[in-house]
């Protein structure tokens, strides 16, 4: 049946169920009421309800009908009707009930059959839900309601649906049964008025069920957003396997009065949305999307959203995927709201983890997703760009992106949909490809780290030779990953350990930071510095928080962090005195751990490599000592101190190179210089050199021989 068609049905079905319903109400009206306009005061929702109708209780009211120990029915109707009504009356109420039952037989049924089915309700309750539901489809039913019960409510009250409908049932409006359960009702019970008098009013959104319109919940579309949408309609086989196995588990579990919570575990957010879709795909049902800080702390809040999302579910095919990837040992509130939102057995939901499963009062499916591999990023990028590029110039094109950048699939079809649609410009597709990959991942540490700009190339850094060549294996490993621990295979005899670590040790100006900027510029990286002064926290737990945000920020490839000033972060564990020495010593375990399983390039830099402990040194990869320059080494920086712009005389670099200072001395020296040459409006002169140098010693406390300067 078309949409069109089920509404007309729908609304015939309503129209006979409203008729029945009036001569159900005009059933309990007296024959005086009904020929006279109802009483001026009626009471409405806002008074209370608490007025009587002038002379008590109507008869066949539902005092009389209730406890008067004649069974309600439609027995009764003749004998209730006004006299000479009778038997016309219940031949019409008889006709109404079949065309009412004639138009629930339609396929599919209508919402109202469909809303008792899917909820449990009884006939009574269903009817009960009508009677509400009527008054906002048909206003003229709000003065038979009062003349039906006395003159005195033009509203549905629970009396009401006790005397006007046929098996009536006290539970009806139980906590637990589905009308108030389900919030399907709402009662407003102010002040001291009885149940069986309060005002009934169908909810908002059920309403528009009725009507046909199933859209969701106002309350809820504030707190969800949708997640049905998706860069791309596949997963890696990696990723396929793990929705087959959900499926499979769901499957198995379909009998169980409420679903497991699939947990999963992953630190890419966006691969475990993903797979949530596949799986929701795969169930026909639509996916929205929830942060756990978004949670109501209040119990009576929480309850209110896990009944809402409750009927929701029933009322459309959905699925919830809750965002607790911020969980961390100081959100016990978060936590503790988490677990009451899910032990209210909220239909079908995933949960998104990072590191480890949360310990659930409920059954749960703990299931690993990662991002897809090398391999499969590889495979990926090549897809996305063979369309529009030779087939020789793809594959080393997707190698060198898989092996610097972990992106998921959504991301690269995203980036390569977008590098593409720029080809018109001169700058190569190859290059366009990097630098939206470094723009993506591009980590938000500005409260923690500062990104420094990196300008140094080889040519400025001056090392010795086993010192350079060490410093050149570190940026060929970094490019080299993909190819060895893929196409080679050591990625199956590693579970661990596939990122680089390496230590720059030396006193200070010996060029330690030149030569972490030089690798990034190499590898056209992005380097962070990390601030030591907003990472170390005196609150327990938050040292390890900033560091895994470091980390993870990094761990997609597009950015180095570089660890000035090591020593202070990386020192070595001290015996347990207090509890400041066990949790120092938890955060040095904790930055062990996450070093060992960082895939990226870490570089710590420190002038005391004793204070680290010793367990730094089993896990990096590279040690380079940045030693004191010799003469040779000296007189190779000032050659390249100066920037070719400069205006100099000639210099003697031989006399410059025996001043026993190290690099960064002797760009001090050369910056001083420079100041004092534009300000005389001269070029840069060895007087000039000199009177800067003597400055740059005495700063450092450092004698002056001024046989040097002769």
């Amino acid at each position: 049946m078309s949409v069109e068609g089920w509404q007309e049905s729908n609304n015939r079905y309503l129209a006979a169920s409203l008729q029945w319903l009036r001569l159900r109400l005009l059933a309990l009206v007296p024959e005086s009421a009904s020929e006279a306009e109802p009483a001026a005061s009626v009471s409405g929702p806002g008074s209370g309800g608490n007025e009587q109708p002038a002379g008590g209780t109507a008869p066949g009211g539902f005092f009389h009908r209730w406890f008067g120990g004649k069974p309600p029915g439609r027995t009764m109707i003749a004998g209730l009707l006004p006299e000479g009504r009778g038997a016309n009356a219940e031949e019409q109420l008889k006709q109404a009930a079949q065309q009412r039952d004639q138009a629930a037989k339609a396929d599919p049924p209508p919402a109202l059959v469909l809303l008792a089915q899917r909820f449990g309700l009884s006939a009574f309750e269903r009817d009960t839900l009508l009677l509400c539901a009527a008054m906002e489809f048909d206003h003229g039913l709000a003065a038979l309601c009062a003349q039906a019960q006395g003159g005195g409510r033009s509203y549905p009250t629970f009396a009401l649906a006790l005397s006007a409908l046929d098996d009536p049932s006290w539970d009806a409006l139980a906590a637990h049964r589905p009308l108030r359960y389900a919030r399907l009702l709402e009662i407003n019970q102010p002040g001291a008025t009885p149940l069986t008098a309060s005002p009934l009013r169908a909810d908002e959104r059920v309403v528009n069920f009725l009507k046909g319109l199933n859209l969701m919940d106002e309350r809820l579309v504030t707190l969800l957003s949708s997640a049905a949408t998706s860069e791309t309609d596949e997963l890696a086989a990696s990723q396929s396997t793990v929705v087959e196995t959900i499926l499979s588990q769901l499957h198995d579990a379909a009998a169980e009065p409420v679903l497991p919570v699939v947990q999963l575990i992953g630190r890419d957010s966006g691969s475990k949305l993903e797979v949530a879709r596949q799986v929701c795909a795969a169930m026909e049902r639509r996916l929205y999307r929830i942060g756990v800080e978004t949670l109501p702390a209040q119990p009576a809040e929480i309850e209110t959203l896990a009944r809402l999302w409750q009927r929701e579910s029933v009322l459309l095919p959905l699925a919830l995927y809750v965002d607790a990837e911020s969980l961390d040992g100081s959100s016990a509130d978060a936590q503790a709201a988490l677990q009451r939102f899910l032990a209210r057995g909220v239909e079908l939901v995933f949960l998104g983890v990072r590191e480890v499963p949360l310990r659930l009062s409920g059954d749960s499916i703990p299931v690993d997703v990662g991002r897809p591999d090398a391999a499969e990023q590889c495979a990926a990028w090549t897809s996305a760009l063979s369309a529009h590029e030779p087939e020789p110039e793809i594959g080393p094109m997707a190698e060198k992106l898989a092996g610097q950048f972990s992106l998921n699939l959504g991301e690269i079809r995203k980036i390569a949909a977008l590098a593409l649609k720029t080809q018109d410009k001169a700058e190569p597709l190859n290059e366009r490809l990097w630098e939206a990959c470094l723009n993506l991942t591009r980590p938000r540490l500005d409260s923690l780290a500062q990104r420094l700009d990196v300008k140094a190339t080889w040519d400025n850094l001056v090392l010795p030779d086993e010192q350079m060549a060490l410093m050149r294996q570190i940026a060929a490993q970094v490019r080299g990953r993909h190819k060895v621990y893929g196409e080679w295979g050591f990625s199956t005899r590693m579970n661990r350990g596939f990122g680089i670590a390496a230590l720059f040790t030396g006193e200070s100006g010996t060029g330690k930071t030149m030569a972490a900027e030089v690798i990034a510029g190499d590898l056209r990286l992005n380097l962070y510095r990390i601030d030591l002064s907003a990472v170390v926290s005196k609150y327990i737990g938050e040292t390890e928080k900033n560091l895994r945000r470091l980390f993870d920020a990094a761990e997609q490839g597009g950015a180095i962090l570089f660890f000035d000033e090591a020593d202070a972060l990386f020192g070595k564990r001290s015996e347990v005195k207090d509890s400041h020495d066990r949790y120092a010593n938890i955060e040095i375990n904790y930055l062990l751990q996450r070093m060992e399983t960082f895939s990226g390039l870490a570089i710590l830099a420190t002038n005391m490599k004793t204070a680290l402990d010793a367990a730094f040194m089993r896990r990096l990869r590279f040690v380079v000592n940045f030693q004191f320059p010799g003469v040779k080494e000296r007189r190779m920086i000032w050659e390249k101190v100066l920037p070719p712009e400069t205006p100099r005389e000639t210099l003697d670099y031989d006399r410059l190179a025996r001043l026993n200072i190290t690099g960064g001395n002797i760009h001090s020296i050369a910056l001083n210089a420079a100041f004092l040459a534009c300000e005389k409006g001269r070029p840069v002169t060895m007087p000039l050199l000199f009177s800067a140098a003597r400055t740059e010693l005495r700063k450092l406390e450092k004698p002056v021989s001024e046989a040097e300067f002769r």
